[in-house]
Order: structure tokens, then C-alpha cells, then sequence
């Protein structure tokens, strides 16, 4: 009896050893990044079938520089909350919109400025936010353009109809054939989408919103804010971040340290 005690207290503390080394390579050894992938530039599945994209290589190149393998994990967007707080993934890096959200997450500095900005096709008679009185207007679900118009009840109230989509490409579709006359998104989005899809669309003059992104953690969760907004900074300084960002946009678009 002796000895089946003995046992047993061995093979506990095994069994617990090896849950802290479970805990300990996956904390250290990968850094599992969370995106929409049908969010291009930020991130989305290239023709390959690889996952691509601005924020990728950005977060590739500092899992790179943490010692760490680079992991990128699509997820649904309005499904983040509970990715980060399952700890499927380690945070979310993927156009990620800080204003409205500053007390939602752990964030690291803003590293890019955007616009919500409304798109419609070239040969719409809407010009102007007053031109979206009675039309119908799309936007994609828990997204910072859902915010924007939220936060403006004003222009909100003139909508004929309010739609939230799973995705931008798809509400790009439904514009497409008619069945919704605009839609609120990110500038940084939509204009890379109408310049490589050669899709007939505009973007309005005037922006529903201005805000920043950043890439945000589970609230709480500074350690590894921390040690990824060390590798940004130098990624900022050294001119990595700025050749990633000629590299999709043809121009430094970020803001970090500037």
C-alpha cells in the first residue's frame, strides 16, 4: 500500500512537470498570430493557398527576432475575444483598430494610421455621407466601421438600411451586383482591393472615422506586449518595417516612432 502510494505521488508530479513543459514550449517556442483572412492587405490567403499579407510579414519578422516560430492562425473575426482568452492565439495583429477598443486588450503603440471610409461604385450617384440617406449600407460584423457609424448616430439614423457581413470581399460582391449601394470600411482595405481587383469603385472624399491600429493581446497579458513591442521598435528603427511596407503599398505608411 506503501508503495502503490509512492507511485502514485511520483507519476503526480511527472504528470506535472511535463504540464509545465507543455505550458513552457508553448509560451516560448511559437507565437501564434490571429487574422481575418479576408482582410487583404493585412492578411488573407494568397493564389498559392499561403496565408499572406502586410501584418504577417511584420509579425513573421518579429517572431523571427524573439527566437520564436511564427504561427498564423485565421480565426472568425467576431471570435477574437474568445481566441485570446482560450489563448489559441497570442494576439491579434491583422488591421486592428485601437480606437473604441483601448480598454478591451493589452495594446502595443500604434504603428499605422487608417481612415473608415465609405466605397461605392464609380457610377453611383452617392458623392457625399448626406448622398447615404436611404441607401442601403453595409458594414462587416464587430468590425471598427460598425463602431464608426455606431459612434455617429447622426449619419446612422439617414441609412435606409444598416447590413453586417461576415467579410469586406463579400460585401465587394454584393456591391458588385447591386444589392447594397455602399460600404463603410478601411481606407487601407479598400483601396488596395479596388487597385488589385480592378473592381469600378470609389472611395468617398469624406471618412466616417480616423484611427490607429495596433496589435492587441489579452487583457493583462504585458509580458508578451512587451517583449513584441521590443522587436517593433527595432523593426521601426532599422527600416524593416518601412521595406515591408513598400513592399505592399509602394510608400511608408506606418507611424511607429515618427
Amino acid at each position: 500500500m506503501v508503495m502503490k502510494k509512492v507511485v502514485a505521488s511520483v507519476m503526480a508530479v511527472v504528470t506535472m512537470a511535463l504540464g509545465f513543459a507543455g505550458c513552457g514550449t508553448k509560451d516560448t517556442k511559437k507565437f501564434i498570430v490571429g487574422f481575418d483572412q479576408d482582410f487583404p492587405p493585412m492578411g488573407f490567403v494568397d493564389t498559392d493557398g499561403s496565408y499572406a499579407g502586410f501584418d504577417l510579414d511584420l509579425a513573421k519578422e518579429a517572431a523571427k527576432r524573439m527566437g520564436r516560430e511564427f504561427v498564423a492562425q485565421p480565426i472568425n473575426w467576431d471570435s477574437k475575444d474568445q481566441e485570446l482568452k482560450t489563448g489559441n492565439v497570442d494576439c491579434i495583429w491583422n488591421g486592428f483598430t485601437i480606437s473604441g477598443r483601448e480598454d478591451g486588450y493589452t495594446w502595443s503603440k500604434p504603428y499605422m494610421a487608417n481612415n473608415q471610409v465609405v466605397v461605392v461604385k464609380n457610377d453611383s450617384e452617392i458623392a457625399s455621407l448626406d448622398d447615404l440617406a436611404g441607401k442601403k449600407v453595409a458594414v462587416q460584423k464587430d468590425s471598427s466601421a460598425l463602431a464608426a457609424v455606431n459612434d455617429n448616430p447622426t449619419l446612422k439614423a439617414t441609412f435606409g438600411e444598416l447590413v453586417e457581413m461576415d467579410s469586406y470581399l463579400n460585401s465587394m460582391m454584393e456591391l458588385e451586383m447591386g444589392s447594397i449601394d455602399a460600404i463603410v470600411m478601411d481606407e487601407i482595405v479598400a483601396r488596395y482591393e479596388i487597385q488589385t481587383s480592378g473592381k469600378a469603385f470609389k472611395v468617398l472624399d469624406d471618412a466616417v472615422a480616423s484611427e490607429e491600429y495596433g496589435v492587441g493581446f489579452y487583457k493583462g497579458n504585458t509580458a508578451l506586449r512587451d517583449e513584441v513591442q521590443k522587436v517593433m521598435d527595432e523593426m521601426a528603427a532599422d527600416g524593416t518595417m518601412a521595406k515591408i511596407s513598400e513592399k505592399w503599398f509602394g510608400a511608408d505608411v506606418t507611424i511607429l516612432g515618427k
